[in-house]
């Protein structure tokens, strides 16, 4: 180890070493505003210290990292993302009954799981990132254990994230068998249709590989963990899960394949496009079932999930731009969205229902202005982030003549408008009567059976107990949304560079 190789590793040193510190305070005294003040300092620090970082780039930090600046803008982007999850979490955490100050140490130690992932080269760092992020994930899920959904969730992110696991180790085992290396290097993967030899078990090996990224994607037909743990986990970890967790298995995806020349015919072309067919299709039409809301952006993210596969295949830098830029987008609406359903959440139960939010327009004017931009983002309207990344996606994809593609992914944005809107139009209606939710409610143990509540923003002190902090992260948020709608030229001047450094 030299001192540029300890100038590069910054970032993660700080944030590691703001986990250790965490953990210390709170063997000393526990107290939820220190531990909270100190892992949003660490992640903070980090963020900074990727200006330090770039000095040295690119920098291979032994042969399982590499900080270029593919990985610094996606590390600084997992930073942003865990500092508003953290703040976010804040007011969450204060209004239930729990030990609260080891959720910031897991927090911590997710996001550096989530940055060796993106900076990974070797499939050692793969695993040894992936693991860091996935048993973190594992307490985080289930860190409310008052509720029965939440633990549930906890348990089955743990057995399909270990059958993921094993699925990934297997198909490494398998690669290294038929290449030797262990290195991201897919030599001859490119290639037509070869049934011989080697070829086959580096074959076998990679789309065993494939099978385990999916389920840490949650794409078709992987996705079955999906709607179950957003539902189940708390609403500031399922934030978590849908952007910072999602974000590095992609990034990590793009690095692993950036060599490799997506062709029609070709094994890599073949599998990824019917995981993209299949999500967006699945994604959007499962979402129109759906009357929970974090069930409903659970079935979203996998159709969005499958845009940015189209964008992947598309390949070169055009397709790795705009696999970028759409997830930037991305990042931001879904921290948006799950943030308001944060804001709303009390001790009792998450603000999940759909009925929840019948008049929020009248109750919190500004957080059904937040909610309704977020979900248009989501849907691609004009002026919001998501409307510049879906078009970068198409014209990737245009450009790729993925005409298949390109179809199924607009047939597939009108279907979600649907659902999108239908959010949106329950906000804006005039709010239910006592009388009226009294007559539509069971009660007694039908009530209980049927899994009824009352709304959970009709609690009067819920109403005057918004988080500061929360609110400080939905107004950055929304800003960033218009932002980069209107003028996204400069992000995607870094995003070109970024693009370059892998090679696309």
């Amino acid at each position: 180890m030299t001192s540029a190789d300890l100038v590069a590793l910054l970032p993660l040193i700080f944030v590691g070493g703001a986990a250790v510190l965490v953990m210390i305070a709170v063997a000393v005294r526990r107290c939820h505003f220190v531990a909270a003040a100190l892992a949003v300092a660490g992640l903070a620090a980090g963020l900074v210290s990727l200006r330090c970082a770039c000095t040295m780039e690119p920098c291979e930090v032994t042969p399982l990292l590499v900080i270029d600046r593919f990985a610094q803008f996606y590390m600084g982007l997992v930073f942003s993302a865990a500092i508003a999850v953290a703040l976010l979490s804040y007011g969450y955490l204060a209004a239930h009954d729990c030990r609260r100050e080891e959720y910031y140490i897991l927090v911590l130690l997710a996001t550096l799981g989530s940055a060796v992932l993106v900076a990974a080269t070797h499939f050692a760092a793969f695993v040894l990132g992936l693991e860091v992020l996935s048993v973190s994930l594992y307490g985080l899920v289930a860190y409310v254990p008052a509720r029965t959904k939440s633990v549930e969730a906890g348990l089955k992110y743990l057995v399909l994230a270990g059958t993921s696991s094993a699925f990934l180790l297997f198909g490494m085992a398998l690669h290294y068998g038929a290449t030797g290396r262990m290195d991201f290097d897919l030599a001859g993967w490119h290639q037509p249709w070869r049934w011989e030899g080697a070829v086959l078990l580096s074959l076998v090996g990679v789309v065993m590989m494939i099978v385990g990224i999916g389920f840490k994607l949650g794409v078709v037909p992987f996705h079955l963990w999906t709607p179950d743990v957003y539902e189940g986990a708390p609403a500031p970890v399922t934030a978590f899960v849908a952007t910072v967790s999602k974000g590095a298995v992609l990034a990590l995806l793009l690095r692993l394949f950036a060599q490799v020349n997506v062709q029609e015919g070709t094994p890599l072309a073949v599998i990824f496009a019917v995981i993209a067919i299949a999500s967006m299709g699945a994604g959007n039409l499962l979402a129109l079932l759906q009357n929970n809301v974090k069930r409903m952006l659970a079935y979203s993210s996998i159709s969005h999930l499958g845009y940015l596969l189209v964008a992947f295949l598309a390949g070169g830098d055009r397709g790795v731009t705009a696999a970028t830029f759409y997830l930037v987008a991305y990042f931001v609406t879904t921290l948006g969205a799950f943030g308001v359903i944060t804001l709303l959440s009390t001790a009792d139960r998450e603000a999940d229902r759909l009925e929840d939010y019948r008049g929020l327009a009248r109750r919190r004017p500004v957080l059904a202005g937040v909610f309704t931009a977020m979900l248009l983002s989501l849907a691609g309207m004009p002026l919001t982030a998501g409307f510049v990344g879906k078009f970068l996606i198409l014209s990737s994809g245009v450009g790729a003549t993925l005409w298949t593609l390109v179809l199924v992914m607009a047939g597939a944005s009108v279907v979600g408008l649907f659902y999108y809107l239908r959010v949106v139009m329950e906000m804006y209606k005039q709010p239910e009567s006592r009388a009226e939710r009294a007559e539509r409610a069971p009660s007694g143990p039908a009530a209980e059976a049927a899994g009824y509540f009352p709304p959970a923003t009709s609690d009067p002190r819920a109403a005057t107990s918004l988080s500061l902090a929360g609110g400080i992260v939905l107004m950055a948020l929304v800003l960033t949304l218009v932002w980069l709608g209107v003028y996204p030229g400069p992000l995607l001047g870094i995003i070109d560079s970024v693009a370059a450094a892998i090679g696309g």
